[in-house]
C-alpha cells in the first residue's frame, strides 16, 4: 500500500482523529479491560491532547492512501526525564499516540508515522524517541522493535 504522511490539518482532521482515539481504545480494550468505551471519550481525550501537544512543541501526522483516505496517525511531543537523568539525556521525543486502520495493518504505514516523528525530533536535536506500549500488545511491540526501539523501562501492578 503506497501511503503518504503529511502534518495534520485541525481542525479538518479532527473527524478522522476521533475515529483514531476510538479505534485504539477499542483495540486496547481487548487487550486491557480498564479502557473507556464511553461515547464521550474520544472528544475529552482529544480536548486534553490537543492543548498538551501545543504546550511542548508537538505534532500530529496523518497517513493517508491513494485515495487520500485516512488510515492512521500520530502524535508527538517533547517531555523532559526526571532530575536523576544526566541533563544532555533529559529531553526526549514523546509518541503519545500511534494509531493504524486495520486494512492497513502490517503494511509498513506505523512504520512511517514512526520515522515521521523521529525526523521531527532530529530537527528540534532531541536525541532520543520514547513510546509507551501495553504489555499485552506483542503486534505493536514487535513492530517498535522491527523500527529499533527496545526496552527502555518496565512499569508493573498487582491488582488489589
Amino acid at each position: 500500500m503506497k501511503v503518504h504522511v503529511r502534518e495534520a490539518r485541525l481542525p479538518a482532521d479532527k473527524p478522522d482523529i476521533l475515529g483514531f482515539i476510538v479505534g485504539l481504545q477499542q483495540y486496547e480494550h481487548a487487550l486491557e479491560t480498564n479502557r473507556r468505551l464511553d461515547a464521550q471519550f474520544a472528544e475529552e481525550h482529544y480536548a486534553n491532547l490537543i492543548p498538551e501537544l501545543l504546550a511542548h512543541r508537538g505534532k500530529i501526522f496523518i497517513a493517508e492512501d491513494p485515495e487520500t483516505r485516512a488510515v492512521g496517525w500520530v502524535a508527538v511531543c517533547e517531555k523532559e526525564g526526571e532530575i536523576y537523568i544526566r541533563a544532555e539525556d533529559r529531553r526526549y521525543g514523546f509518541i503519545a499516540e500511534l494509531y493504524v486502520v486495520e486494512a492497513a495493518r502490517g503494511a509498513g504505514v506505523g512504520r512511517l508515522l514512526i520515522a515521521a516523528c523521529e525526523d521531527w525530533a532530529r530537527q528540534l536535536g532531541l536525541t532520543t524517541v520514547r513510546i509507551g506500549v501495553l504489555a499485552g500488545n506483542s503486534r505493536a511491540i514487535g513492530a517498535y522493535e522491527r523500527s529499533g526501539y527496545g526496552p527502555y523501562s518496565l512499569e508493573v501492578r498487582k491488582r488489589l
